[in-house]
């Protein structure tokens, strides 16, 4: 599979023709050059094989600049499977990180929502007033606190 077109390329990689140039445009990719006569530039079919290990990293939770560094481990036959193993443990450690701060976050929600009743007056919301940090119960403090001041219909934020 050689000398595909950006759409040809995008296709059998299963995104779209603009993920092809966000790539290029990041140093994922290499842009091939322009032909000498008119027509489109043609990628090798090395590229479709490039794409879909990129796709398959960002699933995994790899960001661009880690995805880069895979590449470049990757590019290297010199390279020890040990180097891509303590990456991968690295970014299964920020996984775990992030699955915890979600469990505080789930726990605060709970707490939130076992404590309204679900009916009355939005002014008397629990959960609203916890939002908004107004009542002296701080069912959030163990939740990352949100940024800003909130806004609600009939109060000003404090």
């Amino acid at each position: 599979m050689t000398d595909l077109t950006i759409g040809r390329v995008a296709r059998t990689a299963a995104v779209g023709v603009e993920t092809i140039r966000f790539y290029e445009r990041r140093g994922l990719i290499e842009q091939p050059p322009k032909p000498n006569g008119s027509g489109p530039r043609l990628y090798s079919g090395a590229v479709v094989a490039r794409v879909r290990f990129i796709r398959q990293a960002q699933q995994l939770g790899f960001s661009l600049r880690e995805i880069r560094e895979l590449l470049a481990l990757r590019a290297d036959r010199r390279t020890d499977c040990s180097k891509v193993r303590k990456q991968a443990q690295a970014k299964l450690a920020d996984v775990e990180e992030r699955i915890g701060r979600l469990q505080q976050i789930a726990g605060a929600l709970q707490t939130l929502i076992a404590r309204c009743p679900g009916r009355g007056r939005l002014q008397t919301c629990s959960i609203m007033d916890a939002l908004e940090l107004r009542s002296g119960n701080h069912a959030l403090s163990d939740a990352p606190a949100a940024a800003g001041p909130s806004m609600r219909r009939g109060r000003s934020a404090q």
